[in-house]
């Protein structure tokens, strides 16, 4: 029996996190064959390099994808995906994929649905069905209407993308694959590594035997005029508080220029004594360090996803994260530096907060990888216009 051949395209920073258990898991499938597509922001090495982790972390990558223009507002957005759209409907014509997989909902990820659906590819979908508030939910539920295979990270979500008119058969919670990564590092009883000495950042030394906190903030498409005054509250929130911070730079999205330049400003003009500025970490040691801070800080889904199933205390900003499905360790609050302050200082108080599997128990690639060898993939009938 010929292997089924499965696309995976990883597009950004967070998409490798989220699926790298389950490349891992269909890489050593007897019966699957793994094509590794790297796009996007993936491939820049002003948002950390990921594909260097990738092949790092021994995947071989079948085909590189550079899409990205330059602007960082929602006009590139637009056209980054188009022109994606425009690549990424070559390779899979040069590929000839059985599976192709898209993960969650960044921007250009439509791009991948887009050119798989229109060649009568199939298409999996993971981590469909969960709601944020923005332009991220708007794509993620695209992504769920050209998909046909529906792997999603959660119960709830599994009701709204069949309440959505999906196949009851073609839907499976298989939990999110980052949660398998959490797993292995609740059972890592201290940081084993010198995020420093490995990874180098700019800023301030940081003595990762006292107390820390963690930063990630990400412009909000819908408010990215505002990005800059956004980050600047945080930053002078936790300038202002003096507690050791390791900070880390914004996904590639409208706004996340005004969300760099301000971080850049702010450092060389106010030269903070307790933040270290890092571009980026692979996932492992990321939530490693995580699970060893007091506190996340910030806009990211990790907050809502990794930190539940780890029990990490968070401070949540804004509307980036806006109706997902959270845990009790995570605390809202508003784009207002006194706010942030107290509820940093209420959540280091607190400390750990029992973990919460919300989003998987931590065997998602597993998972995952046998869904799509057992899945039945449905007929296409050829397209006649």
């Amino acid at each position: 029996m010929s292997k089924r051949k499965i696309c995976v395209v990883v597009t950004a920073r967070p998409s490798y996190s989220r699926v790298k258990t389950a490349l891992t898991a269909i890489q050593n499938h007897p019966n699957l064959e793994l094509q590794l597509v790297v796009a996007g922001s993936a491939l820049l090495s002003r948002y950390g390099s990921v594909i260097d982790y990738i092949t790092d972390d021994g995947f071989e990558i079948t085909e590189k994808v550079y899409v990205v223009l330059e602007g960082e507002n929602p006009t590139a957005m637009a056209k980054t995906t188009g022109l994606a759209v425009m690549e990424l409907s070559t390779v899979f014509n040069n590929l000839l994929p059985d599976v192709v997989v898209v993960i969650a909902d960044r921007f250009e990820t439509l791009a991948v649905s887009i050119a798989a659906a229109y060649q009568n590819i199939p298409v999996a979908h993971i981590q469909g069905g969960e709601v944020t508030g923005n332009i991220d939910e708007k794509v993620r539920h695209a992504n769920t209407k050209l998909a046909d295979i529906h792997l999603v990270a959660s119960e709830d979500a599994r009701e709204r993308v069949l309440k959505m008119g999906e196949d009851v058969e073609y839907v499976f919670n298989s939990g999110c694959p980052s949660m398998d990564i959490a797993a292995e590092i609740k059972k890592v009883e201290c940081l084993n590594f010198d995020p420093i000495k490995v990874y180098g950042g700019v800023g301030s030394e940081i003595d990762f035997k006292k107390d820390y906190i963690v930063v990630m903030q990400h412009p909000v498409t819908t408010e990215y005029t505002q990005a800059k005054e956004h980050v600047w509250k945080t930053l002078n929130a936790i300038t202002e508080l003096g507690i050791q911070t390791c900070w880390f730079w914004p996904n590639v999205d409208a706004g996340s220029d005004g969300t760099s330049n301000s971080i850049r400003t702010f450092r060389e003009t106010r030269n903070p004594q307790n933040i270290r500025f890092f571009k980026n970490i692979e996932p492992r040691h990321f939530l490693m360090l995580l699970m060893q801070s007091k506190c996340l800080v910030g806009n990211s889904s990790v907050g809502v996803r990794e930190c539940a199933f780890l029990g990490v205390p968070v401070v949540n900003i804004g509307t980036r994260q806006h109706n997902r499905l959270r845990g009790a360790n995570v605390l809202d609050v508003i784009y207002d530096k006194d706010e942030i302050k107290k509820a940093i200082q209420n959540q280091v108080t607190h400390g750990k907060y029992d973990p919460e599997y919300i989003y998987g128990k931590g065997d998602a690639g597993i998972r995952i990888a046998n869904i799509l060898s057992e899945v039945k993939l449905r007929s296409h009938k050829t397209i006649n216009y």
